[in-house]
C-alpha cells in the first residue's frame, strides 16, 4: 500500500508540473490583460499600464514569467492578482464559499441518489421504477441554470410572499395527497389489491398532514416539538435496526429504541445549554452521544453488539439532528422579523450586518444555501440514481448473490451485506471524480446566486487575463483530483478484496 501510494504522487507531480506549465501558457496566450487600461480615459492610464506591465511580469517572455511564478510556489507564496491583491487571501474566501455551497450538497445528492437508486433496482420494472427512471431523464436534462432562475422565482420570491399568509388552499392538499398516494403505492410490493390500499393510506396521511399544517398555520411558527421528535427518532431507530441486523434477535433495536428516547429526553433536560450554545459545545454533545449510545448498542446488543451498537449509534446522531433542525425552526420568527419577512434568500452567502444568536446565524447560512442547494442536488440526483440502479441489478445478477438466497439468507442480508457493497464500486469513481469537481465549484449556480466561490474566481481571473489566480485554481483542484482518484482507487480494494494494491 505504501510503495503504491508513494509511487502515485511521483507520478502525478510530475504530471501536475507538466499541466501547470500548459495551463499558465494558454492562460498568458488568451488575450491582452491592459486591454481594460488601453481604453481608460484618465490621466494617469500611463502609469497604471506600467505598473500592471511591472506587477504581471508582461515585459519578460511567458516561460521567465512560469518561472517566476513556480519558484514563489515553492516557496509558499502564490502571488498577488494583476490589482495587487493576495491570491492566498482570495483562494482562502473562495475555497470556502465552494465548501459551504457544494460539499453538503454533493453529499446529500450522492446519499439520496444510491437509496433512490437501490430500491428502484429492487422494484425493477414496477411503477416506482418507472416514475424514477423517468424523473431521473427529467432531471438530467433541465439546464442547471433554467433550475437554478425557477427555484428563485418560486421557491424564494413566490414562497416569501406566501408566508405573509401561509394557508393551503384545498387544491394544493388534493394534489399533494396525490403525489403521496403515488408514492406510497410504488414503494409497496405485491398485487393490485394492496399497492391500492396503500395509495388509499398514503392519499389520506398526506391530506390529513398538510391540512393540519395549514389550520395550525405551522409555516408561520414552525417547530416539531417532544412528541413529533420522539416519533421520528424511533422511526429513524426502527430503520436502521432493519439495515444494520434486523428486527431478530431483538437487542440491536432496544439499543437504538433506547438511543432515540434517550436523545429526544435530552432535548428538554438540555434545554439551557442548548438555547445558545458554540459550535464546541455542539461537537462535544456530538461526542457524547457517540460515547452513550456505544455503551448502551454494547450493553443491549448481546451476541450482536456490533451490529446494535451501529444501530444506535446512527440514530442517536439522527435524533441529535432533529434537535438541532427543530431549535433553528424555533428561531425562524424572529429571524424573518429580522430580514423583514423574506427568510428564502435569493443571492449572497449570508445576510448583510446581520447579527444574531447561534440559532438565528445558523438559519441565515441555511437559508442562503437552500435554493443552490437544491439545484444542485436536483441535477446530480439523476446521475446517481442511475449508476446506482444499474449497478445494482448487474450485482444482484451475480451468481454469488444467487448462492446466498439459495443458502437460505434473509433478503436483507442478501440486499445489505452482499449486493450493495459490491454495488458501490462502479459509484466509487463517479464520487472520487465529483468530490474532486465539488473544489473547482459550480460556475452557473455561483453566477446565478451571487456566491463568491472557486468557480467565480477562476472565470474572472481567465476574463482578466490574469494567470496567478488561474494557476493557483489549478493547484488546488488538480491536487484534489489526485488525491480523491488515490482514495477511490484504496476504496476499491476495501469494497472488493479480489483487488489488490501492488
Amino acid at each position: 500500500m505504501i510503495v503504491f501510494i508513494a509511487r502515485r504522487l511521483v507520478i502525478s507531480f510530475f504530471v501536475l508540473l507538466a499541466a501547470t506549465v500548459i495551463m499558465f501558457v494558454l492562460t498568458a496566450l488568451s488575450g491582452d490583460p491592459l486591454e481594460d487600461l488601453r481604453q481608460d480615459n484618465s490621466p494617469n492610464r500611463a502609469a497604471k499600464i506600467a505598473d500592471r506591465t511591472e506587477r504581471m511580469q508582461l515585459d519578460d517572455p511567458i516561460p521567465v514569467r512560469y518561472l517566476s511564478w513556480l519558484g514563489n510556489v515553492v516557496r509558499g507564496d502564490l502571488g498577488v492578482n494583476r490589482d495587487g491583491h493576495d491570491v492566498a487571501i482570495i483562494l482562502g474566501d473562495a475555497l470556502s464559499a465552494t465548501l459551504q455551497l457544494v460539499v453538503a450538497a454533493t453529499v446529500m445528492a450522492i446519499i439520496i441518489g444510491i437509496v433512490i437508486g437501490i430500491v428502484s433496482a429492487l422494484r425493477q420494472y414496477s411503477g416506482f421504477d418507472y416514475t424514477v427512471t423517468f424523473a431521473a431523464f427529467i432531471c438530467f436534462s433541465l439546464p442547471l441554470f433554467w433550475v437554478a432562475v425557477m427555484l428563485k422565482q418560486y421557491m424564494a420570491i413566490e414562497f416569501n410572499n406566501w408566508l405573509k399568509d401561509p394557508s393551503i388552499p384545498p387544491t394544493v392538499i388534493g394534489a399533494l395527497a396525490l403525489l403521496g398516494g403515488l408514492v406510497f403505492g410504488a414503494l409497496t410490493a405485491g398485487d393490485r389489491k394492496r399497492r391500492l390500499l396503500s395509495f388509499a393510506v398514503g392519499f389520506a396521511v398526506t391530506a390529513a398532514l398538510f391540512t393540519l399544517l395549514s389550520v395550525t398555520r405551522w409555516f408561520a411558527d414552525p417547530g416539531f416539538g417532544l412528541p413529533l421528535i420522539l416519533a421520528i427518532s424511533l422511526a429513524a431507530a426502527v430503520g436502521f435496526t432493519v439495515l444494520s441486523a434486523g428486527l431478530n434477535p431483538r437487542g440491536p433495536l432496544y439499543a437504538a429504541l433506547g438511543a432515540a428516547v434517550l436523545g429526544a429526553l435530552a432535548s428538554e433536560v438540555l434545554r439551557s445549554v442548548l438555547a445558545d450554545p458554540t459550535w464546541l459545545e455542539i461537537i462535544g454533545l456530538a461526542l457524547v452521544t457517540v460515547a452513550v449510545c456505544a455503551g448502551l448498542g454494547y450493553a443491549l446488543g448481546g451476541l450482536q453488539r456490533r451490529q446494535a451498537i451501529t444501530a444506535a449509534v446512527l440514530t442517536g446522531l439522527f435524533t441529535g439532528g432533529v434537535i438541532f433542525v427543530d431549535r433553528m425552526l424555533q428561531a425562524f420568527n424572529g429571524y424573518s422579523a429580522a430580514v423583514r419577512g423574506r427568510p428564502i434568500s435569493t443571492i449572497g452567502a449570508r445576510t448583510p450586518n446581520f447579527e444574531g444568536d447561534f440559532w438565528q446565524m445558523n438559519l441565515d447560512s441555511a437559508s442562503h444555501l437552500l435554493l443552490p442547494s437544491m439545484a444542485l442536488i436536483l441535477i446530480s440526483l439523476a446521475t446517481y440514481t442511475r449508476y446506482s440502479r444499474a449497478s445494482m441489478l448487474e450485482v444482484m445478477n451475480q451468481d454469488y448473490v444467487r448462492t446466498a438466497r439459495a443458502k437460505g439468507l434473509p433478503e436483507r442480508t442478501v440486499v445489505v451485506k452482499h449486493a450493495f457493497r459490491n454495488g458501490l464500486i462502479p459509484i466509487t469513481t463517479l464520487m472520487a471524480v465529483d468530490f474532486a469537481g465539488v473544489i473547482g465549484g459550480a460556475v452557473v449556480t455561483e453566477t446565478v446566486f451571487g456566491w463568491e466561490g472557486m468557480g467565480k474566481m477562476f472565470i474572472t481571473a481567465l476574463h482578466d487575463v490574469d494567470p496567478t489566480p488561474v494557476m493557483a485554481f489549478f493547484i488546488v483542484t488538480g491536487t484534489a483530483i489526485v488525491v480523491f482518484n488515490m482514495i477511490a482507487d484504496i476504496l476499491y480494494a476495501y469494497l472488493d478484496p479480489r483487488i489488490r494494491l501492488s
